[in-house]
């Protein structure tokens, strides 16, 4: 009996999402700049109107469903948090 992949990798097309999500995450200068204006920011990595959409305020779910990495997306959610709310977290 052959189960089925717990993790899938993200297709190529989700390559641009992905970047982003990792900009977020570990380029301060950037996700400040996202905190400012999210689209403006999604727009710097080429991403579609729809997927900035799911970047503000960052929707888990269908994030992933487009492809983008899980662990990349609860990062950059982490980054935003403590950027959007100094205080109520410690920095790590």
């Amino acid at each position: 009996m052959e189960e089925a992949a717990h993790y899938r990798f993200p297709p190529a097309a989700a390559y641009p999402l992905n970047r982003c999500l990792k900009a977020l995450k570990s380029d301060r200068a950037f996700a400040e700049r996202f905190v400012k204006d999210p689209r403006a920011a999604a727009r710097e990595h080429g991403l579609s109107e729809d997927e900035a959409r799911l970047l503000d305020p960052l929707d888990r779910d269908a994030l992933v469903a487009r492809g983008a990495h899980p662990y990349l997306v609860f990062m950059a959610g982490l980054r935003l948090k403590m950027l959007r709310e100094p205080g109520k977290m410690e920095l790590f």
